[in-house]
């Protein structure tokens, strides 16, 4: 093997895994693809029963040497799952070592009592590898935060091109919907994501064309879409006058009134009825009627005192 178009793969967590595969093969970047592609077909597939055995030895011992032949036997498997990525625009060399620490995740789990083959299990770690990896590198902002968008931003081209929707153009309603219950999501979660994957990162810094030659960059022009601090102060100074009109006239009413006031409409988890009969030993109907009674006189105490402090006209 030459060593110089060859690197070891990136090592994981384990360091018995990551031992038994220290001379597997990986794409580097003075080497070619075709390269690599050669080297890893030299391995040989295993045969049932001997991948069998050395899944056992490799679980009951901790035989590194039997787990590097496992991950080696199967490299061509991440191949061929990694030549299905390579249209998210990232290095494919780099995606195929993704897929190979998924491998070797998958050899490190691998159980071989369960009596199917290896590869049946290792695709769905490779997969996962890889697509982790490709959400993580295809954008600046996170993207894919959810199991359906996660879906959807591995689906979305594919199914794009079975409804002929026009890439690059937007999608009729109709495709819009057809998207959407396809995949089990909502239809602005289609239309979100299909913004994103078409126009890709934009830099804040780009200089805006069609202005002239000093135009700005594009963050000269973005808008703040929070409330100015005028419209903030104004806010809070009006929340404070009301949160003074309700206190004086709180004062108004009684104990007893204050109190089953508060417990029925000034709580987030308000009391029922019969727990504040139980409470002041009266009928539940005489409650509400003492409630009622203090909301009108709250409500007759607030009026008067905005009308004093000029804050309604009377």
């Amino acid at each position: 093997m030459a060593e110089d178009k060859t690197k070891a793969v990136a090592p994981t967590k384990t360091s018995a895994t990551s031992s038994s595969t220290a001379l597997a093969p990986a794409p580097s970047p003075e080497g070619s693809l075709s390269r690599y592609l050669a080297e890893i077909r030299k391995f040989p597939i295993l045969e049932a029963q001997e991948e069998y055995e050395l899944a056992r030895d490799y679980a009951e011992k901790g035989n590194v040497k039997a787990a590097h032949t496992l991950v080696t036997s199967h490299l061509r498997l991440v191949a061929k799952i990694a030549m299905g990525y390579r249209g998210y625009g990232l290095p494919i060399g780099e995606v195929i070592s993704e897929g190979n620490v998924g491998l070797m995740q998958a050899v490190k789990k691998f159980d071989a009592e369960r009596g199917f083959r290896l590869a049946t299990y290792a695709m769905w770690w490779i997969r996962a590898s890889i697509q982790e990896y490709i959400l993580r590198s295809w954008s600046l902002v996170k993207i894919g935060t959810t199991a359906a968008q996660k879906k959807l931003f591995f689906n979305l081209r594919r199914l794009k091109g079975e409804i002929n929707a026009i890439d690059g153009g937007a999608m009729t309603p109709e495709q819009v919907s057809e998207i959407a219950d396809r995949l089990g999501v909502q239809e602005n979660e289609v239309e979100m994501m299909d913004g994103r994957m078409s126009t890709g990162d934009q830099s804040l810094n780009a200089p805006m064309l069609g202005r002239g030659e000093d135009g700005g960059e594009w963050q000269d022009w973005l808008e703040d879409s929070a409330d100015s601090q005028e419209a903030v102060l104004a806010e809070e100074g009006e929340l404070d006058a009301r949160r003074q009109l309700l206190m004086a006239a709180l004062a108004t009413l009684n104990e007893r009134e204050a109190a089953i006031l508060q417990a029925r409409r000034l709580q987030d988890e308000p009391e029922t009825l019969e727990q504040l009969s139980e409470k002041f030993g009266v009928s539940r109907e005489r409650i509400r009627q003492i409630e009622a009674r203090a909301f009108e006189k709250l409500r007759t105490a607030m009026t008067e005192q905005a009308e004093k402090r000029g804050l309604i006209e009377g």
